[in-house]
């Protein structure tokens, strides 16, 4: 699936264009074009006021780094697929998909040609980031976190081994048995990962380093294994977690 040129990827909790995770996304974003996109698509239900502020969020946070952003406008697959608006991915050197409605973003990307051109920069070294909604879409299958039995949404697939649970810490205390929700239905060959908020796992598609604040989880059934920061977990393609 990888590349020996391709960027790395981060699945990042909670946190994006905010200061506590700078140092992460200059990290991610060094050496490479200093050319920030940004995608907050996964806001668009929250309405325009919420869709203008992770704007200018991303703004802030790409002039504290000290590179440009490139704010990307895509509320509609039709967006998706404007040749016009898919051109302002040429020479990225940091791709990010920002929270939100994580089903919502998933049916505006998935097999557009704005995802296509997502994967095309990342294969050609650009990092490529995911925030809650953008970390969940990468899996081939992203359920309703609230109620999965209920269903949810075909993912995007560049890392269908994973199904990816953010602001675990946070949800663990309100929703105890959202790893178990999670797990319901699942595929042998799916590792299910937990990242804390203001935390990320960066690397990927198998080998990750847990960076941020607090820690990542890799679950089986009711057991979970932490990786506190500067740990590596491992999420092989094969499905065997380690």
């Amino acid at each position: 699936m990888n590349s020996d040129q391709a960027g790395p990827i981060a699945l990042v909790g909670s946190g994006e264009y905010l200061p506590v995770m700078a140092d992460i996304e200059a990290r991610l974003i060094a050496g490479r074009a200093p050319r920030y996109v940004q995608i907050a698509t996964a806001a668009v239900p929250d309405g325009p006021a919420t869709l203008e502020r992770w704007h200018r969020l991303g703004i802030e946070q790409a002039q504290r780094i000290g590179v440009t952003p490139v704010i990307v406008p895509v509320a509609t697959r039709e967006d998706a697929n404007n040749p016009d608006i898919v051109k302002m991915l040429d020479g990225a050197g940091l791709i990010y998909l920002s929270g939100g409605n994580p089903n919502f973003l998933a049916e505006t990307l998935r097999d557009s040609a704005l995802w296509t051109a997502i994967e095309t920069q990342w294969r050609a070294g650009a990092a490529l980031a995911g925030c809650s909604a953008g970390a969940m879409v990468m899996a081939a299958w992203v359920p309703t976190i609230r109620h999965p039995r209920e269903g949810g949404t075909p993912g995007l697939g560049l890392l269908a081994h994973l199904r990816v649970i953010p602001h675990f810490d946070a949800f663990v205390k309100r929703m105890p048995d959202v790893a178990t929700r999670f797990l319901v239905g699942r595929d042998d060959k799916v590792t299910v990962v937990g990242v804390d908020e203001e935390t990320a796992i960066v690397g990927g598609p198998e080998e990750w380093i847990v960076q941020g604040s607090s820690s990542a989880w890799i679950l089986r059934g009711a057991e979970r294994q932490e990786f506190r920061v500067g740990e590596t977990l491992h999420t092989p393609v094969s499905g065997a977690s380690a």
